[in-house]
């Protein structure tokens, strides 16, 4: 298996191979990768030099590397979700086994017609390591996983791209930049090129900038008005409930996140407490572990017997606001204040 650097670098000095398994959650660089491949291949046309294949017509997939690309050198096909590299269940489907069979045995007996001939790239959401699919492909091409990032991996793509326009940013801000704007790639990329236009070549990127011109994820919002909901500071805790409600979140998705971010900190609280696995207990990504020194500074706010409290007061006002007792926005305000007081 190939890591996305390694094969993103593969692809950067214009190296592509004729075999191509690509599977993850990170669909973002994944996209972008897919995407170079088609850039390198050049220009296609659908039906003559460029095949696209689903779960759907995945069982003519042999005869589209057998039929010639006429007139082009090479064929690209990209075969998207078809199923192949699911873990089977108890319930087998007969046929996808069959083609997967058959599958494997024309990969493995037919690799110099599939080097010479076709670019085969294979897009999954899932890939089973165990199957002989891809451990074929695994041992003749290139295999690829592409998991949500870790902070420290995330936060050199964006480092890298700032250097690549001559824009500085140290490493402070950003991972405070990182904080605001949460993990996802795509959010990330698009938030970095305000600031880098902002910034202009040779500039740099600080901590107001950042406030000032990227759009926060609500998780982050909620991370500010729970500091002050801790400190029992009632005015800012409102006045960042009031922000969030004129930058149009709906008031029940504000709920709602605030619960789960209140649950999260009552985990945190019990797994100090009991000596456990943080990472673990909240059920964090990869991409997500920058978090936990932040619920576990915040939890301190609170003792374990408020946190239950305000997990009970959130549910309740739930309950009561689909029963038409209470107005939403004005509940979520009492809930702040009254733990202020």
């Amino acid at each position: 298996m190939l890591s996305i650097e390694n094969l993103e670098q593969q692809l950067k000095n214009s190296k592509l191979e004729s075999l191509y398994l690509l599977y993850g959650q990170e669909l973002f660089l994944l996209e972008t990768v897919l995407k170079k491949i088609k850039t390198l291949f050049g220009n296609t046309i659908k039906g003559i030099n460029f095949i696209s294949i689903d779960e759907t017509n995945i069982n003519e997939i042999i005869q589209d590397i057998e039929t010639p690309a006429f007139g082009y050198e090479k064929k690209l096909i990209i075969a998207r979700n078809t199923g192949l590299f699911k873990k089977e269940s108890k319930r087998k489907n007969l046929e996808l086994s069959k083609i997967k069979e058959k599958l494997s045995n024309y990969i493995e007996q037919n690799q110099e017609i599939i080097k010479n001939s076709i670019i085969l790239v294979f897009v999954e959401e899932e890939a089973d390591n165990t199957q002989e699919l891809y451990k074929i492909i695994d041992k003749i091409g290139i295999v690829c996983k592409f998991d949500f990032q870790k902070t420290i991996q995330i936060e050199k793509r964006i480092k890298s791209i700032c250097n690549g326009y001559k824009v500085q940013i140290d490493d402070h801000t950003l991972k405070y930049f990182i904080e605001n704007c949460g993990t996802n790639m795509q959010d990330l990329i698009n938030e970095i090129r305000k600031l880098i236009e902002y910034a202009g070549e040779n500039g740099k990127i600080t901590k107001e900038d950042v406030e000032k011109l990227t759009t926060k994820k609500i998780e982050s919002v909620i991370f500010d008005l729970t500091d002050n909901l801790g400190k029992k500071e009632a005015t800012k805790a409102l006045e960042v409930l009031k922000n969030l409600i004129y930058e149009k979140e709906p008031v029940q998705k504000i709920l709602i996140t605030l619960y789960n971010h209140f649950k999260k900190l009552y985990f945190t609280k019990l797994s100090v407490k009991y000596n456990k696995d943080i990472t673990t207990s909240l059920g964090l990504k990869p991409n997500q572990t920058f978090l936990i020194n932040k619920y576990k500074m915040q939890s301190k706010y609170f003792q374990e017997k408020e946190l239950k409290e305000i997990l009970v007061a959130l549910r309740k006002l739930d309950y009561d606001y689909k029963n038409g007792k209470i107005d939403l926005q004005i509940g979520l305000e009492s809930i702040i204040c009254f733990y202020c007081s």
